[in-house]
């Protein structure tokens, strides 16, 4: 499933990120990264999505979490 359809308060892992070079070396760049774990903080359908990874609080754009594909932890 992508970034997009994770629920609040869920764990998930990325399995993989799919996008042109630029948007790939975005996402890389910030830690998000294949095989890392997320904690969705907020998930609402009109504003950015927020993630908990890494000791980083990360804001991103709906565009951006559709191309993130993730694996449910818990």
């Amino acid at each position: 499933m992508s970034l997009n359809e994770a629920k609040k308060d869920k764990e998930v892992r990325v399995s993989h990120i799919k996008g042109d070079a630029r948007f790939q070396s975005r996402i890389t760049s910030i830690g998000i990264t294949p095989g890392c774990s997320l904690t969705v903080i907020r998930n609402d359908r009109n504003r950015p999505m927020l993630v908990y990874s890494r000791n980083t609080m990360i804001a991103l754009n709906r565009k951006e979490c559709s191309g993130i594909e993730v694996e449910a932890l818990s």
